[in-house]
């Protein structure tokens, strides 16, 4: 899909526009209640879904197709990163009022470190087709590491190096200060918990985008889908955290769902990169790729309903 300077620039000056907007919605620290987080979540689904349908009738039934299948994964990816989020949020016992707020930051932080990925990834694939096989192979250790992890009881969210240095560098304040994020104790300037929350988020980020990339890249190798799959993949999720935050427990099987799925684009990639090659083998079309992320992801939800309400009534 050949797209020009100007609509990349009209798309990214919309999505700041969005942004903006939902910045000043949430500017006020605040309970995000049910309704609310619906009512947002409905929005940005609603967009994106509009977004898609545009790109049906402008550029066919390829770009929509790819839009809509690399947004469905980088969605379904997201709700699994919320786990790690309720973590965070626990481990550092962010006031709730406080949440919306951090959460905001790091959607933020991550938007624009998926497009330093995104435009880093088309760099490297325009040179080097031979990556395909790397990302493919990348991807299926990442799901075989998913179904470990999930047949892990304990979960815990773990501070890594880098953040404890910081935390031993400039000190970190004994309790939240509102929404400030640095303050003088004992005439020095130290950081208070709630910007050692949002750095931990803008880090678990990073993990994060090393496997949602390389899995939307196994989608289509347009930076313009990827970029705009990811944008609204992301730019709902502050809401959809409030929405499903008691859901998440009873997800149990969401992470071996999102395994088969990683597991299904490393294979398509591996054979991408063998057709690249000269090697005379079958490739996955876009639709039946959607149509096999759309009946996992069916299949794992009522799965998980399915045995939590067993356990709930055992």
């Amino acid at each position: 899909m050949n797209v020009s300077l100007s609509v990349w620039l009209l798309t990214v000056a919309g999505l700041c526009v969005l942004v903006a907007a939902d910045f000043f919605v949430g500017r006020k620290p605040h309970d995000v209640s049910i309704r609310e987080a619906g009512i947002w979540t409905a929005v940005w689904v609603v967009l994106a879904c509009l977004f898609g349908v545009g790109l049906l009738v402008v550029g066919g039934g390829g770009p929509g197709g790819e839009f809509f299948a690399g947004y469905i994964t980088e969605k379904s990816l997201s709700v699994d990163n919320l786990f790690v989020f309720v973590l965070i949020m626990a481990k550092f016992a962010v006031p709730s009022q406080y949440q919306q707020r951090v959460l905001m930051v790091g959607v933020l932080v991550a938007l624009v470190l998926r497009a330093a990925f995104i435009a880093a990834g088309a760099a490297i694939i325009s040179a080097f087709s031979w990556v395909f096989y790397l990302f493919g192979a990348f991807l299926i250790w990442t799901a075989w590491k998913l179904v470990q992890d999930a047949r892990k009881k304990e979960h815990e969210y773990e501070e890594n190096k880098l953040l404890k240095s910081i935390e031993r560098r400039f000190g970190v304040a004994d309790r939240y200060h509102g929404t400030r994020l640095w303050v003088e104790e004992n005439g020095k300037r130290v950081m208070t918990p709630m910007l050692v929350v949002m750095l931990a988020i803008g880090f678990t980020d990073i993990l994060f985008a090393l496997d949602s990339i390389p899995a939307i890249y196994g989608l289509t190798q347009d930076p313009y889908i990827v970029f705009t799959a990811n944008a609204f993949a992301l730019m709902g999720l502050r809401q959809l955290y409030f929405l499903i935050g008691g859901l998440l427990k009873k997800l149990v099987h969401l992470s071996y769902g999102l395994s088969v799925i990683l597991g299904f684009i490393g294979v398509k990639l591996v054979l991408h990169a063998l057709h690249e090659s000269g090697v005379h083998v079958p490739e996955i079309g876009i639709p039946f790729s959607l149509g096999f992320i759309v009946l996992v992801l069916a299949v794992t939800t009522a799965s998980s309903l399915w045995v939590t309400r067993r356990q709930e009534r055992a």
